[in-house]
């Protein structure tokens, strides 16, 4: 039983999970759009907007705490240098969830999880 359990596993163990959505979040954050499925994007969007809060304070100490989220530096920088002055004045809501239909293979949610 997964009572009071927080998250989704997604089918895959911590280190495959983990793993996976720093991937697809630091690839909503280079490309501003994705396509996935909708179970992934629900898991990932709250990675993307804590990140994106986080680097709207521009310190040594905000870049140090999303280069331990992300792999390399370039969602880092996009973030500090063009995200975080976009959403400056913003409150929180920084993605937006579009479905777009189902695959065709396996019949999943396809949804696009963008940046507004």
């Amino acid at each position: 039983m997964r009572h009071r359990k927080q998250g989704k596993t997604l089918d895959r163990k911590a280190g495959p999970r983990s793993s996976l959505l720093r991937n697809l979040a630091a690839s909503v954050i280079l490309y501003e759009k994705v396509e996935t499925t909708d179970a992934k994007a629900r898991a990932v969007r709250s990675m993307v907007e804590r990140a994106i809060t986080t680097g709207k304070k521009p310190t040594l100490a905000s870049r140090r705490s999303l280069m331990k989220v992300f792999y390399t530096e370039h969602p880092v920088k996009k973030i500090l240098e063009v995200l975080a002055p976009r959403y400056a004045t913003r409150a929180g809501g920084y993605t937006r969830i579009i479905k777009l239909g189902f695959r065709q293979n396996d019949g999943a949610n396809v949804v696009m999880i963008e940046l507004v």
